[in-house]
């Protein structure tokens, strides 16, 4: 089994490059299976699990694909609708994007329930409600949701709740059904933008992305292209984040600061000092932080993928805290761990009370999804002595080369293995 090793009380210092998003990655890698003909040229890709996957499943689908560095190029002009109920599509969360990217070019497709990582009830009932409105029969079948649609007819779609998974889906199958599709309600995340960028430039007419309305025009076909994708602002907030718990300062380069304006807002209320230039974001930790209160919501609200780090760097704030997350029910499995650690918080359905600054100690910890080893990264890096976590699988699914950035800003970092005797 391997650990990740953190030795705590250095605060980071110095510049770190941001990645592309790995939110948009898992969404336009099936989005290029859309491509009639051509080449489709994805750059800025991150380098992680998840993608390293999908790179599998295209292929495992008749797709040609040559990963190399930071850009994959996919050849999905001889692909095959294969059945996919279980194997890859299992290890993935995103993989539900491959229902609306097959159905759009094919007009059946059989996936797989997805994986990832286990935050409670995600329904895809919004999904569901989607296809069937562009005219596609839906079925469950022994752990898997099977499509079908004799033709894909364009339709006007409100969404009960704001997903950005459902949008998204909506969007890839909508783009090769007859006339147009209106999603309302439809999430406005930047990743959305990502995805209606590629497509049109694929060919496809899509109006609205950014917007609770999107409009898309239907195509019998589209072509390959080349795209960049957007930097990770989650990534990005995870790095803001560690800088203030360490009292540290660092620069992040290749960010777009808009998309990081829930975050920086909260840091500032905080005391964390932050300074925005062109492409790059300053944050400077501060000897003081006040409590405040967190209510994770979509976009451009406080993302809920970064509640769990925000909720490590709260330990350290004088006061008392409330971070409410409004997206998963299910997400503050990491708490117990933190509690470990020296924190004190408390739980009360989908809101944590955190009383501080208590000082944080290391321990023997385990992630159980990819943000909450985040959270536990941020808490290593902000305690006395050396945090051991388990879970590394995750981290590895979502940040690309964790350790060595934070070795960059001055960190110690390592990984270690331990052997179990049978």
């Amino acid at each position: 089994m391997e650990k990740l090793m953190v030795k705590g009380g250095r605060p980071l210092m110095g510049q770190v490059e941001i990645s592309g998003a790995k939110n948009s990655a898992v969404a336009l890698i099936p989005a290029t299976l859309l491509a009639d003909d051509g080449l489709t040229v994805i750059e800025n890709l991150p380098a992680i699990q998840d993608v390293r996957i999908y790179k599998e499943i295209l292929e495992d689908l008749g797709a040609k694909v040559e990963h190399a560095g930071d850009e994959m190029t996919v050849d999905a002009s001889q692909l095959e609708n294969v059945m996919m109920p279980n194997g890859k599509v299992k290890k993935l969360r995103a993989s539900y994007y491959l229902m609306g990217a097959l159905l759009g070019r094919f007009g059946e497709a059989v996936i797989g329930l997805p994986g990832g990582c286990d935050l409670g009830p995600r329904p895809i009932d919004q999904h569901i409600k989607g296809f069937e409105a562009l005219g596609a029969h839906v079925a469950q079948e022994e752990g898997a949701i099977c499509l079908r649609a004799a033709r894909l007819r364009g339709a006007r779609i409100y969404l009960d709740v704001v997903s950005v998974g459902a949008t998204i889906n909506i969007m890839l199958a909508a783009v090769r059904a007859e006339g147009q599709t209106v999603i309302e309600n439809a999430a406005k995340e930047p990743e959305i933008i990502d995805v209606a960028t590629l497509l049109s430039s694929m060919g496809a007419r899509i109006t609205g992305a950014g917007t609770d309305v999107i409009r898309i025009q239907g195509m019998p076909r589209l072509s390959g292209c080349r795209h960049s994708i957007i930097p990770d602002r989650i990534e990005a907030g995870t790095y803001m984040i560690a800088a203030a718990g360490t009292r540290g300062s660092i620069t992040l380069n290749q960010v777009i600061p808009k998309h990081l304006e829930p975050v920086s807002a909260k840091l500032r209320e905080m005391g964390a000092i932050i300074r925005e230039s062109g492409e790059s974001v300053l944050v400077q930790g501060t000897d003081y932080y006040r409590g405040v209160d967190v209510k994770t919501l979509p976009y451009p609200g406080f993302p809920t993928d970064l509640q769990q780090p925000f909720t490590a760097l709260l330990t350290g704030a004088e006061g008392t805290s409330m971070v409410t997350d409004n997206i998963y029910s299910s997400r503050f499995r990491h708490v117990g761990e933190l509690c470990r650690m020296g924190a004190d918080i408390r739980v009360d359905g989908r809101t944590a009370v955190i009383r501080g600054a208590t000082p944080l100690y290391g321990a023997e910890v385990k992630a159980t999804d990819l943000r909450a080893a985040a959270s536990m990264v941020v808490a290593g890096l902000m305690a006395r002595g050396v945090t051991e976590m388990a879970g590394v699988e995750h981290i590895d699914r979502g940040y690309e080369h964790l350790e060595e950035k934070l070795k960059q800003l001055g960190a110690e970092v390592w990984r270690e293995h331990s052997y179990q005797r049978v």
